[in-house]
Protein backbone atom coordinates (compact mmCIF):
# COMPACT_ATOMS: atom_id res chain seq x y z
CA UNK A 1 0.00 0.00 0.00
CA UNK A 2 2.92 2.48 0.74
CA UNK A 3 4.62 1.13 -2.58
CA UNK A 4 1.30 2.67 -4.37
CA UNK A 5 0.33 5.77 -2.22
CA UNK A 6 3.46 7.07 -3.42
CA UNK A 7 3.51 5.99 -7.10
CA UNK A 8 0.00 7.90 -7.08
CA UNK A 9 1.84 10.86 -5.15
CA UNK A 10 4.23 11.35 -7.89
CA UNK A 11 1.59 11.09 -10.52
CA UNK A 12 -0.93 13.22 -8.81
CA UNK A 13 1.95 15.72 -8.44
CA UNK A 14 3.34 15.77 -11.84
CA UNK A 15 -0.40 16.43 -12.86
CA UNK A 16 -0.75 19.57 -10.46
CA UNK A 17 2.62 20.95 -11.56
CA UNK A 18 0.59 21.28 -15.39
CA UNK A 19 -2.76 21.94 -14.20
CA UNK A 20 -3.06 23.86 -10.61
CA UNK A 21 -3.56 27.44 -11.47
CA UNK A 22 -1.81 29.70 -8.30
CA UNK A 23 -4.55 32.53 -7.06
CA UNK A 24 -1.10 33.94 -5.98
CA UNK A 25 1.36 35.39 -7.60
CA UNK A 26 5.31 36.17 -6.59
CA UNK A 27 5.02 38.30 -3.53
CA UNK A 28 8.24 39.97 -3.74
CA UNK A 29 11.61 39.12 -2.51
CA UNK A 30 12.94 36.63 0.01
CA UNK A 31 13.06 39.28 2.54
CA UNK A 32 8.88 39.65 2.41
CA UNK A 33 8.29 35.88 1.13
CA UNK A 34 8.19 32.57 1.54
CA UNK A 35 7.35 29.23 0.80
CA UNK A 36 3.89 27.55 1.51
CA UNK A 37 3.34 23.46 1.09
CA UNK A 38 0.37 21.82 2.49
CA UNK A 39 -0.69 17.83 1.95
CA UNK A 40 -3.73 15.94 2.98
CA UNK A 41 -3.92 13.22 5.22
CA UNK A 42 -6.70 10.67 6.73
CA UNK A 43 -7.46 8.53 9.63
CA UNK A 44 -9.14 5.20 8.56
CA UNK A 45 -13.16 4.44 9.34
CA UNK A 46 -14.63 0.60 9.27
CA UNK A 47 -17.43 -0.90 6.96
CA UNK A 48 -16.03 1.30 4.14
CA UNK A 49 -13.52 0.02 1.17
CA UNK A 50 -13.48 3.91 -0.06
CA UNK A 51 -14.10 7.41 0.32
CA UNK A 52 -14.14 10.01 -2.66
CA UNK A 53 -13.44 13.39 -1.99
CA UNK A 54 -13.53 16.29 -4.84
CA UNK A 55 -10.76 18.85 -3.88
CA UNK A 56 -10.93 21.94 -5.94
CA UNK A 57 -8.38 23.54 -3.77
CA UNK A 58 -6.75 25.71 -1.03
CA UNK A 59 -7.71 29.14 0.42
CA UNK A 60 -5.26 30.97 3.13
CA UNK A 61 -6.15 34.17 5.24
CA UNK A 62 -3.33 36.09 5.90
CA UNK A 63 -1.77 39.18 5.78
CA UNK A 64 -2.71 40.92 2.87
CA UNK A 65 -6.52 39.09 3.13
CA UNK A 66 -7.94 36.01 1.43
CA UNK A 67 -5.30 34.24 -1.49
CA UNK A 68 -6.87 30.96 -3.45
CA UNK A 69 -5.01 28.60 -4.90
CA UNK A 70 -7.16 26.29 -7.51
CA UNK A 71 -7.13 23.91 -8.72
CA UNK A 72 -8.01 23.92 -13.51
CA UNK A 73 -10.20 20.69 -12.74
CA UNK A 74 -10.62 18.77 -8.99
CA UNK A 75 -8.60 15.91 -8.03
CA UNK A 76 -10.92 12.92 -6.39
CA UNK A 77 -8.97 11.72 -3.63
CA UNK A 78 -9.70 8.45 -1.93
CA UNK A 79 -9.00 9.09 1.76
CA UNK A 80 -8.37 5.99 2.90
CA UNK A 81 -5.75 5.29 0.58
CA UNK A 82 -3.75 8.22 3.34
CA UNK A 83 -4.09 6.14 6.34
CA UNK A 84 -0.35 6.34 8.66
CA UNK A 85 2.69 8.59 6.95
CA UNK A 86 0.79 8.41 3.33
CA UNK A 87 -0.22 11.70 2.42
CA UNK A 88 -1.69 13.49 -1.24
CA UNK A 89 0.17 16.80 -1.79
CA UNK A 90 -1.92 20.02 -2.38
CA UNK A 91 0.53 22.94 -2.80
CA UNK A 92 4.21 22.31 -2.89
CA UNK A 93 6.37 25.16 -2.37
CA UNK A 94 3.95 27.96 -3.28
CA UNK A 95 5.58 31.11 -2.56
CA UNK A 96 3.15 33.49 -0.42
CA UNK A 97 3.50 36.96 1.54
CA UNK A 98 5.40 36.14 4.89
CA UNK A 99 3.61 37.10 7.97
CA UNK A 100 0.88 35.71 10.04
CA UNK A 101 -1.98 33.61 8.61
CA UNK A 102 -5.35 33.37 10.33
CA UNK A 103 -6.96 30.28 8.76
CA UNK A 104 -6.43 27.44 6.00
CA UNK A 105 -9.97 26.22 4.04
CA UNK A 106 -9.74 23.43 1.92
CA UNK A 107 -12.13 23.40 -1.30
CA UNK A 108 -14.70 20.69 -1.73
CA UNK A 109 -17.17 19.29 -3.83
CA UNK A 110 -19.88 17.46 -2.24
CA UNK A 111 -23.24 18.19 -2.60
CA UNK A 112 -26.52 16.70 -2.43
CA UNK A 113 -27.36 13.54 -4.30
CA UNK A 114 -24.38 14.19 -6.70
CA UNK A 115 -21.31 11.60 -6.98
CA UNK A 116 -18.72 14.41 -7.10
CA UNK A 117 -17.77 13.10 -3.61
CA UNK A 118 -19.01 9.42 -2.11
CA UNK A 119 -18.67 6.64 -0.42
CA UNK A 120 -18.22 2.92 -1.32
CA UNK A 121 -19.27 -0.01 1.14
CA UNK A 122 -18.04 -3.63 1.42
CA UNK A 123 -21.13 -4.68 -0.12
CA UNK A 124 -19.61 -2.21 -3.25
CA UNK A 125 -22.76 -0.05 -3.12
CA UNK A 126 -22.12 3.36 -3.76
CA UNK A 127 -23.34 6.58 -1.84
CA UNK A 128 -23.09 10.07 -2.51
CA UNK A 129 -21.44 12.08 0.29
CA UNK A 130 -22.89 15.44 1.11
CA UNK A 131 -21.31 18.28 3.44
CA UNK A 132 -23.83 20.88 4.57
CA UNK A 133 -22.21 24.21 3.05
CA UNK A 134 -18.79 22.67 2.31
CA UNK A 135 -19.52 23.31 -1.27
CA UNK A 136 -20.55 26.76 -1.30
CA UNK A 137 -17.97 27.64 2.13
CA UNK A 138 -15.25 24.90 1.76
CA UNK A 139 -13.94 23.33 5.18
CA UNK A 140 -11.79 25.74 7.28
CA UNK A 141 -9.54 25.12 9.72
CA UNK A 142 -9.56 27.86 12.54
CA UNK A 143 -5.49 28.02 13.32
CA UNK A 144 -2.82 30.24 12.60
CA UNK A 145 0.17 29.88 11.95
CA UNK A 146 3.11 31.79 10.35
CA UNK A 147 5.15 31.50 6.84
CA UNK A 148 8.93 33.12 7.78
CA UNK A 149 10.32 35.52 5.48
CA UNK A 150 12.85 33.82 3.65
CA UNK A 151 11.82 30.40 4.99
CA UNK A 152 9.09 27.81 3.93
CA UNK A 153 5.71 26.48 6.29
CA UNK A 154 4.76 23.01 5.83
CA UNK A 155 1.74 21.68 7.01
CA UNK A 156 -0.96 18.55 6.54
CA UNK A 157 -4.25 18.86 6.99
CA UNK A 158 -5.62 15.56 8.75
CA UNK A 159 -9.42 14.98 7.90
CA UNK A 160 -10.87 11.59 10.56
CA UNK A 161 -13.14 10.01 8.27
CA UNK A 162 -13.78 7.55 11.40
CA UNK A 163 -15.39 11.15 13.17
CA UNK A 164 -16.68 12.75 10.16
CA UNK A 165 -18.39 10.32 8.41
CA UNK A 166 -22.55 9.71 9.25
CA UNK A 167 -25.00 7.22 7.70
CA UNK A 168 -28.12 8.27 6.93
CA UNK A 169 -31.51 7.94 7.81
CA UNK A 170 -34.07 5.82 7.58
CA UNK A 171 -35.64 8.39 4.36
CA UNK A 172 -32.11 9.83 3.39
CA UNK A 173 -29.94 8.39 0.50
CA UNK A 174 -27.03 10.32 0.89
CA UNK A 175 -23.98 10.22 3.47
CA UNK A 176 -23.20 13.09 5.42
CA UNK A 177 -19.99 14.38 5.73
CA UNK A 178 -19.07 16.69 9.15
CA UNK A 179 -15.73 16.85 8.75
CA UNK A 180 -13.66 16.66 11.65
CA UNK A 181 -9.77 18.44 10.56
CA UNK A 182 -6.99 19.44 12.54
CA UNK A 183 -4.17 21.20 10.92
CA UNK A 184 -0.15 20.18 11.91
CA UNK A 185 3.22 21.59 11.03
CA UNK A 186 5.09 19.27 9.88
CA UNK A 187 8.30 20.38 11.44
CA UNK A 188 6.51 19.15 15.00
CA UNK A 189 5.32 15.90 14.50
CA UNK A 190 6.10 12.01 14.72
CA UNK A 191 4.87 8.72 14.47
CA UNK A 192 3.10 6.25 16.44
CA UNK A 193 3.19 2.59 15.53
CA UNK A 194 3.61 -1.02 16.40
CA UNK A 195 1.88 -4.54 16.48
CA UNK A 196 -1.27 -6.06 17.59
CA UNK A 197 -1.10 -9.83 18.34
CA UNK A 198 -3.10 -11.77 16.63
CA UNK A 199 -4.43 -13.28 20.19
CA UNK A 200 -6.13 -9.74 20.71
CA UNK A 201 -7.83 -10.21 17.10
CA UNK A 202 -10.60 -13.11 17.47
CA UNK A 203 -13.15 -13.93 15.25
CA UNK A 204 -15.35 -10.92 14.73
CA UNK A 205 -13.04 -8.20 16.40
CA UNK A 206 -13.27 -5.10 14.53
CA UNK A 207 -9.64 -3.50 15.71
CA UNK A 208 -8.49 -0.58 15.88
CA UNK A 209 -5.87 2.11 17.84
CA UNK A 210 -7.38 4.89 19.56
CA UNK A 211 -4.69 7.94 20.48
CA UNK A 212 -5.84 10.61 23.17
CA UNK A 213 -4.19 13.89 23.67
CA UNK A 214 -2.67 14.04 27.16
CA UNK A 215 -1.88 11.42 29.92
CA UNK A 216 -4.03 9.70 32.05
CA UNK A 217 -7.13 10.08 29.47
CA UNK A 218 -9.82 7.37 30.59
CA UNK A 219 -10.70 6.29 27.11
CA UNK A 220 -13.99 6.98 25.44
CA UNK A 221 -15.61 6.77 21.90
CA UNK A 222 -15.83 8.90 19.31
CA UNK A 223 -19.31 11.00 19.73
CA UNK A 224 -18.13 14.61 19.71
CA UNK A 225 -17.96 15.34 23.57
CA UNK A 226 -14.64 15.75 25.76
CA UNK A 227 -12.66 12.75 25.49
CA UNK A 228 -12.81 11.97 21.89
CA UNK A 229 -9.39 10.94 20.63
CA UNK A 230 -7.43 13.28 17.96
CA UNK A 231 -7.22 10.18 15.72
CA UNK A 232 -7.23 6.61 14.89
CA UNK A 233 -5.76 3.22 13.24
CA UNK A 234 -6.45 0.01 11.90
CA UNK A 235 -4.36 -2.91 12.35
CA UNK A 236 -4.20 -4.35 9.39
CA UNK A 237 -2.64 -8.27 9.04
CA UNK A 238 0.91 -8.76 8.40
CA UNK A 239 1.12 -12.15 6.58
CA UNK A 240 4.62 -12.56 7.12
CA UNK A 241 4.12 -12.97 11.47
CA UNK A 242 0.59 -13.37 11.22
CA UNK A 243 0.10 -10.44 13.91
CA UNK A 244 -1.62 -6.60 12.80
CA UNK A 245 0.46 -4.02 12.17
CA UNK A 246 -0.70 -0.23 12.82
CA UNK A 247 0.47 3.03 11.86
CA UNK A 248 -0.40 6.75 13.14
CA UNK A 249 1.27 9.56 11.35
CA UNK A 250 1.45 13.35 11.88
CA UNK A 251 1.23 13.28 15.39
CA UNK A 252 2.62 16.30 17.32
CA UNK A 253 5.02 16.15 19.95
CA UNK A 254 3.45 15.68 23.61
CA UNK A 255 2.13 13.07 26.02
CA UNK A 256 -0.64 11.08 24.29
CA UNK A 257 -3.15 8.29 25.81
CA UNK A 258 -3.15 5.22 23.40
CA UNK A 259 -5.55 2.52 23.97
CA UNK A 260 -7.06 -0.49 21.63
CA UNK A 261 -10.41 -1.79 21.05
CA UNK A 262 -12.12 -4.75 19.09
CA UNK A 263 -15.12 -3.12 18.97
CA UNK A 264 -14.22 -0.02 16.64
CA UNK A 265 -17.32 -1.23 14.11
CA UNK A 266 -20.17 -0.64 16.77
CA UNK A 267 -18.15 3.38 17.62
CA UNK A 268 -20.81 5.53 15.27
CA UNK A 269 -19.36 9.34 15.52
CA UNK A 270 -22.97 10.79 16.14
CA UNK A 271 -24.25 8.41 19.26
CA UNK A 272 -22.53 7.44 22.59
CA UNK A 273 -21.49 4.00 22.15
CA UNK A 274 -20.07 1.78 24.72
CA UNK A 275 -16.74 0.49 24.06
CA UNK A 276 -14.45 -2.14 25.56
CA UNK A 277 -10.93 -0.58 25.17
CA UNK A 278 -7.89 -3.08 26.44
CA UNK A 279 -4.23 -1.83 27.89
CA UNK A 280 -4.62 1.55 27.86
CA UNK A 281 -0.89 3.40 28.72
CA UNK A 282 0.71 6.64 28.37
CA UNK A 283 3.47 7.61 25.76
CA UNK A 284 5.29 10.82 24.31
CA UNK A 285 5.88 11.49 20.83
CA UNK A 286 9.01 13.16 19.74
CA UNK A 287 9.49 15.05 16.92
CA UNK A 288 10.74 12.72 13.66
CA UNK A 289 10.76 10.00 15.54
CA UNK A 290 8.51 6.89 15.89
CA UNK A 291 7.38 5.62 19.31
CA UNK A 292 6.54 1.56 19.33
CA UNK A 293 3.26 0.89 21.00
CA UNK A 294 2.48 -3.13 20.94
CA UNK A 295 -0.56 -4.74 22.14
CA UNK A 296 0.01 -8.03 23.19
Amino acid sequence: MQTYNKTLRRSILAALGMTMTMGLAACGSDDDSGSLSVQLTDGPVDNATAVYVEVTGVSVQGPSGQRDFELDSPMTINLLDLSGNAAETLLEDVEVEAGNYQWMRLGVNAQMSMMDSYVELEDGSQHSLFIPSGAQTGLKLNRSFVVPAGGSADFTIDFDVRKSLHQPGQSAIDYILRPTLRLVNNVEVGTVAGTVTSGLVPEGCDPAVYLFEGSDVTPDDVDGNEPDPITSAIPEMNNDTGNFDYEIGFVEEGDYTITYTCDAGMDEPDTDDSLAFDQTQNISVTVDETTTVDFQ
